[in-house]
């Protein structure tokens, strides 16, 4: 409504007789109170429906706020029977067929125009002018329609419009009877599908929305208004449990639309009726479940708390009072009982999971019968044979185990997990089960023993743990054991007192005593009976030699020798012999400082205990990643006590004996050194322990995925490398040693099997021709003969960078030996042919080991002993032969060449001509 003020003007006192000026000094000011349409369209949504309908009667602009098609979509929203796919596909499937209408009326409208303007025989392009051209031509027919139509519009008797809460129902004319429309509560059947038939439709969800109403809404407020549970007219129009379920259940849909005030209330009362309900066919459920009425009362009234709400109630209740679990199956601890002392047996475990199997398998197929389609109903009855049976029998056999003995409680937690995961995957899964009923159940077997998995990756890495450290104990208690059964048995026959007290001046004897005074029982072999001592009785004495020829590395790779080495069956009797043999005894132990039988035990006792806890890995998550880390730390202690507890250790005390060796104290050289032919037998171990090492890794570890050889940071990878590098230093501080061992060797052989008269051979009587021995020497070939079987024996056990820093160091080495023997030797020109020959064998042996640098010393040495071929009359050219430094390729100086010209026979004789011929050319020889 509108009120009007009249404002004040001033000057009003002779104008108030003119009408024209209060008119035109007169303001309209309109205050008509106006509410925000965003808060009208709030208050709509909690209105009861019908004052939502008699709220659209007041204005137009209400009735369109009130028929707009969101806040009905929304409703059908809520209650879940709007598709919003299927509302566009049908929207544009609308607007298709509109615009093809309009298209045919316009070339209709087009084709009787064109008739109207030519008379029914113009032509398109005509027609087109026509409608362009002309504005008085029109078509009498498309009039007179028209005017008819108009006529029937003004004649028409007004209609009346009923409703039922709201919703237009009919229409009544005064003309016709309305037919009788049946009312909803006639036709019960009929309501029961009532959510089926309705569709999405743009602009209609009012009209569906309708259906519903008048279908659910009586029912609804009927119950909300009952005092007790036979109140309602639900339970009078619809006798059948079926039949009630249904309608309660769309109750239940129909009361999430209902948004007005005493909703909450109304929603209680239906809770609570169904609540009755639900009660009174668990009730019927539970009697046809007590007397095993699968295809009876079970399977009817499973699917009537099916339709009511889902059944979960009845899931429940089948599972609860499921006869499965008053079954006794079996005892856990038969499975201690049955087994060895401290063992455990697991038959009874698997006979155990086997029956629960076929329980199962047999309860899929009545679960099939009873349930309707929807819900899992077997995982829930899994779910509760593991926290029941499953948990009931494992948690009691690992804590007993557990406190008996470790080795059983480890054994028992992986055999049984894996027992399970077969028991799991040997389930038949049910018509509701779904594609991840395999996922389900290692989940659910999962549950059972990750209770268990913390404590037992721990128990399991400790017992490795003592396990191998125990081994390696073990082995050097026997091998200290036996060290010390060998001192008391060499050594037992002299007076301690007395050897205390002259301990200096025996040291003395062993050290300064003549190498031929040893026994000859050095020389035999390990193991072989020695004869009879000629000087003193020596009984057994062990050899520091190996048989000749040294067997090939590669092919057949040395054993490692037990710990139980054979002594001699009478004790040494002279001091000095029983001391070197019991230094041959220490030497022969290298071989048994580390024993690939230890290591193999080791790494079978790591790939047991890492098979058992990479059964875990696959439980995935934390417990997974935890069980795959421990794997990995399983093997890191394998390389620790296997690494520095064994080998390493092996490797030290081999170097230290190797450092002892004296070769003057050995009667008898052959081809092998002995200690050097066994620390190379000691890389060969070494060599088989890393080979195996390395398996073991790719195997256990890399091809199962529980560690990655490509990431560095790994603890297994890292654990490894420095495995691998601590065994290239301890060979490589052995081969070290070993080079000086062999060196010992080398100057020994040339200090005693290179005669004075090699290169300086007697004269020959007068008139008899010299006779030349063209050749190496003996001391030669047993030189090359021992440095070529050390260096060959490396071949295959050790990298190629190692091999080749070994060699070139032996070669050089061997060079300055050789230097060094040279210079003691007095070479006549005669004897230079076999000096020549000498050279010429060291340099086709170095030659073989394919290195360029080395050979090019060897070149020279070879240069070198042409020197000593010129004759004395020819000093200048031997004088420009030594300070022509070109010609040794920069290995010697003309003062070095000059030193080894002076160990020429006829030195003294040519003296002074070859220096007159040096300083004659410009060189002077310090």
């Amino acid at each position: 409504m509108a009120t009007f003020k009249r404002a004040p003007v001033a000057g009003a006192g002779s104008n108030r007789s003119s009408i024209l000026s209060s008119l035109k000094a007169t303001q309209m000011i309109e205050s008509k109170p106006i509410l925000p349409a965003e808060i009208i369209s709030t208050i709509l949504d909690y209105l009861p429906i019908p004052d939502l309908i008699s709220f659209a009667r007041t204005s137009k602009r209400m009735l369109e706020m009130v028929y707009e098609d969101s806040r009905w979509v929304q409703r059908l929203n809520v209650m879940g029977v709007w598709n919003e796919r299927e509302a566009r596909k049908r929207f544009e499937g609308a607007m298709r067929r509109k615009r093809e209408m309009m298209k045919m009326k316009h070339e209709e409208e087009a084709k009787k125009l064109g008739i109207g303007v030519n008379g029914g025989a113009g032509s398109g392009a005509a027609n087109a002018g026509a409608r362009k051209t002309s504005t008085t031509i029109f078509d009498a027919g498309v009039e007179e329609e028209r005017q008819r139509r108009s006529v029937e519009v003004v004649n028409k008797p007004p209609t009346i419009r009923t409703s039922v809460d709201g919703f237009e129902t009919l229409t009544l004319t005064p003309i016709a009877k309305p037919p009788i429309q049946r009312a909803p509560m006639l036709d019960p059947e009929a309501l029961l599908n009532i959510f089926s038939g309705v569709k999405s439709i743009r602009g209609s969800a009012r009209q569906e929305y309708g259906k519903i109403y008048a279908a659910l809404a009586p029912f609804y407020f009927d119950l909300a208004r009952s005092r007790s549970h036979v109140d309602p007219v639900i339970f009078r129009v619809y006798l059948d449990p079926e039949q009630q379920a249904q309608m309660l259940a769309h109750l239940t849909i129909f009361a999430r639309s209902d948004w007005a005030q005493g909703w909450r209330m109304r929603e209680e009362r239906l809770v609570t009726m169904i609540g009755v309900f639900e009660n009174a066919v668990l009730r019927e459920f539970e009697q046809g479940c007590e007397a095993w009425d699968v295809d009876g009362k079970m399977r009817r009234y499973a699917h009537v708390l099916g339709v009511l709400n889902g059944g979960h109630a009845g899931i429940e209740l089948f599972v609860q009072k499921h006869p499965l679990f008053n079954d006794r199956l079996g005892n856990s601890m038969d499975c201690i009982n049955q087994a060895a002392t401290d063992g455990i047996a697991l038959d009874p475990s698997q006979q155990f999971l086997e029956k629960l199997a076929g329980k199962i398998k047999e309860q899929s197929d009545v679960i099939d019968r009873v349930f309707p389609k929807g819900e899992d109903v077997l995982q829930s009855l899994l779910d509760k044979v593991a926290e029941d049976i499953l948990m009931e029998y494992v948690t009691p056999l690992f804590d007993e185990a557990h406190d008996r003995n470790i080795t059983s409680y480890l054994k028992a937690v992986a055999g049984l997990f894996e027992q399970s995961m077969r028991f799991g995957l040997s389930l038949k899964a049910s018509n509701n089960s779904g594609e991840d009923f395999p996922a389900k159940v290692e989940a659910m077997v999962a549950r059972v023993f990750e209770p268990h998995v913390d404590l037992y990756l721990q128990e399991e890495l400790d017992h490795f743990k003592r396990l191998a450290e125990h081994e390696v104990d073990d082995w050097e208690k026997k091998l200290s054991e036996q060290e010390a059964t060998k001192e008391s048995f060499f050594m037992g026959n002299f007076n301690r007192v007395a050897d205390k007290k002259d301990f200096l001046s025996s040291f003395k004897k062993v050290v300064m005593m003549p190498v031929n005074v040893l026994p000859t029982a050095m020389s035999l072999p390990f193991g072989a009976p020695a004869p009879k001592p000629t000087i003193a009785p020596v009984a057994n004495r062990m050899s520091l030699q190996v048989p000749s020829p040294l067997p090939s590395p590669l092919p057949s790779r040395p054993q490692t020798p037990g710990l139980g080495s054979s002594l001699p069956t009478e004790a040494p009797t002279d001091e000095l012999a029983a001391k070197a043999a019991l230094m041959a005894s220490k030497l022969e132990g290298i071989r048994s400082l580390f024993s690939i039988e230890v290591a193999l035990d080791l790494t079978h006792a790591a790939k047991a205990s890492i098979e058992r806890a990479a059964l875990f890995v696959r439980l995935g998550g934390q417990t997974g990643e935890e069980a795959r880390e421990q794997c990995e730390a399983i093997f890191v202690v394998l390389l620790s006590i296997l690494g520095s507890r064994h080998v390493r250790t092996g490797f030290d005390k081999a170097v230290d004996h190797l450092g002892k060796y004296n070769p003057r104290e050995v009667s008898e050289h052959q081809q092998g050194v002995a200690p050097l032919v066994t620390f190379l037998e000691l890389v060969n171990v070494g060599d088989l322990i890393s080979q195996m090492i390395d398996v073991f890794y790719e195997q256990q570890l890399a091809a199962t995925k529980l560690a990655d050889r490509n990431d560095f940071l790994d603890p297994a990878v890292k654990a490894k490398k420095k495995f691998e590098q601590m065994l290239d230093e301890r060979v490589a501080a052995g081969l070290n040693k070993g080079i000086d061992v062999l060196m010992d060797e080398v100057e020994y052989v040339c200090g005693t099997l290179q005669k004075p008269t090699d290169f300086n051979p007697l004269p020959c009587a007068p008139g008899k021709p010299m006779d030349f021995d063209i050749g190496p020497t003996a001391a030669a070939k047993q030189i090359v003969a021992i440095v070529e079987s050390h260096t060959k024996m490396l071949n295959g056990s050790t990298d190629k960078n190692t091999l080749d820093v070994f060699n070139q160091e032996v070669g050089l080495r061997l060079f300055t030996a050789l230097c060094k023997h040279l210079k003691r030797q007095r070479v006549s020109t005669d004897g230079a042919i076999a000096l020549i020959s000498d050279m010429n064998i060291y340099f086709v042996y170095i030659r073989t080991l394919r290195n360029s640098d080395l050979l090019e010393y060897f070149k020279a040495l070879r240069e070198l002993s042409q020197i000593y071929l010129i004759e004395a009359k020819h000093a200048k050219e031997l004088a420009e032969v030594i300070a022509d430094g070109a010609r040794f390729g920069g290995v010697f100086r003309a003062e070095e060449v000059y030193e080894f010209a002076e160990r020429r026979a006829d030195w003294y004789t040519v003296k002074r001509d070859v220096e007159r011929a040096m300083y004659g050319i410009g060189c002077v020889a310090m």
